[in-house]
């Protein structure tokens, strides 16, 4: 910043109205930011699982209907419990609340469909969702080690390779 700048303009907060909603594949273009190209076909293909009741895939929205965050919830890993996963913030609003928003809106959903339990997995490698999770009362009960197909910068696949606490939440 500018030394010369009047206080007002060195510091300055922007209130955003969030909704959530379905994310729909008309969305898919806009969410790049979310993983490579290979990801967000993976992400149409769960979109199909949503139409048949396997799954939910909800988004976070500005006022002009973009999503900055998503996540999807699948209801078949284990019966009567919600598996929250694929959940992504847009990262130049991270540490924003919106984290926090997005899992509050996919715990209402799964309470919607007379779930009492949540589920997740989160890596190891990443302190900062964990910590996201504790604080929203996710208690580790295992770990697990997790693997999938990731697009690298020239356009080929690897499996990435990785461990996860597996965490879960009584729902009120």
């Amino acid at each position: 910043m500018d030394a010369d700048w009047p206080e007002a303009m060195k510091m300055t907060s922007v209130v955003l109205k969030l909704s959530v909603r379905d994310l729909v594949h008309a969305d898919l273009a806009s969410c790049g930011w979310s993983g490579s190209a290979h990801h967000l076909a993976g992400v149409a293909t769960q979109l199909e699982r949503v139409r048949l009741g396997e799954a939910d895939y909800l988004a976070v929205c500005t006022p002009t209907d973009v999503p900055v965050a998503k996540a999807g919830i699948d209801y078949r890993v284990r019966a009567g419990v919600g598996t929250l996963w694929q959940l992504a913030v847009h990262p130049a609003l991270q540490s924003c609340g919106i984290g926090t928003f997005l899992v509050e809106a996919a715990e209402l959903r799964m309470r919607s469909r007379g779930l009492r339990h949540a589920e997740l997995g989160v890596e190891e490698s990443n302190p900062r969702a964990r910590a996201l999770y504790e604080r929203l009362g996710y208690v580790a009960y295992d770990r697990r080690p997790d693997a999938w197909d990731e697009q690298a910068p020239d356009g080929s696949l690897r499996r990435y390779e990785t461990m996860c606490t597996l965490m879960r939440k009584e729902l009120p």
